[in-house]
């Protein structure tokens, strides 16, 4: 089987005071190449640290985190910086775009980091033009709707071709129609590019339309859930 990711007994341990918070308790699985999965689970329950963890915003207390080949677990912060650009595109809630930039500046962001300077524009348009704004390219995000603002945000996720999507709660700042669009945009880039996506959400209707739940809780793997899952 051909993993994108592999995660072996990780746990996130937090000091909070003279207390330890245990954030992940020794969390094992792995995510196949193409694949869809969802993280649920309650406020609490470790869905922040996996996501920062298998995006490389953070790293492990302890245990092992490889992400396409690459063993991370041990990486410092330069070199958690480098394979986070690299591999990992990035959709949050928020949109999280820069409001002095326009859409194309926006998309540029990752290959800029990245030290490219030629044909960094041409791709950043190609982006825009793949997730249908093509015309909004000039636009600065309060010039533009949620929905296009998040369109902004997928395209600057896929410019440097990742490995993984990472996607946090993509549609919770949109209403239904809307985020229905942009759910159907990020499972055609599954479909049209095998761009694995991670999807951490509370809502189960976007979770069903991924192929594997991985649920947690108290920090741990919510197995019970998992096997109710796979008796359906």
């Amino acid at each position: 089987m051909d993993w994108v990711i592999e995660a072996r007994d990780l746990t996130k341990t937090y000091k909070m005071g003279e207390f330890d918070v245990h954030a992940l308790c020794g969390v094992s699985f792995t995510i196949a190449r193409g694949e869809i999965v969802s993280i649920m689970g309650p406020s609490g329950s470790g869905k922040s640290t996996m996501m920062n963890t298998l995006g490389c915003l953070d790293r492990p207390t302890s245990g092992e985190y490889i992400l396409d080949g690459e063993s991370v677990a041990d990486m410092n912060d330069d070199q958690l910086a480098s394979v986070r650009n690299r591999k990992v595109g990035f959709v949050f809630q928020s949109f999280n775009l820069l409001s002095r930039l326009t859409a194309v500046g926006n998309v540029e962001l990752p290959l800029r980091y990245a030290g490219l300077t030629e044909g960094r524009r041409d791709r950043a348009k190609a982006a825009l033009e793949s997730v249908g704004l093509g015309d909004r390219m000039s636009h600065r995000p309060y010039e533009l709707s949620g929905g296009q603002q998040q369109r902004v945000a997928v395209a600057r996720a896929i410019v440097n071709d990742p490995a993984i999507i990472m996607a946090d709660e993509p549609t919770g700042n949109l209403d239904s129609k809307v985020g229905k669009e942009i759910m159907n945009l990020l499972l055609n880039l599954n479909k049209d590019r095998g761009t694995t996506l991670i999807i951490v959400t509370h809502d189960p209707l976007i979770a069903a339309q991924t192929q594997r739940v991985i649920r947690l809780r108290d920090g741990e793997l919510d197995l019970t859930y998992k096997e109710a899952e796979g008796s359906k």
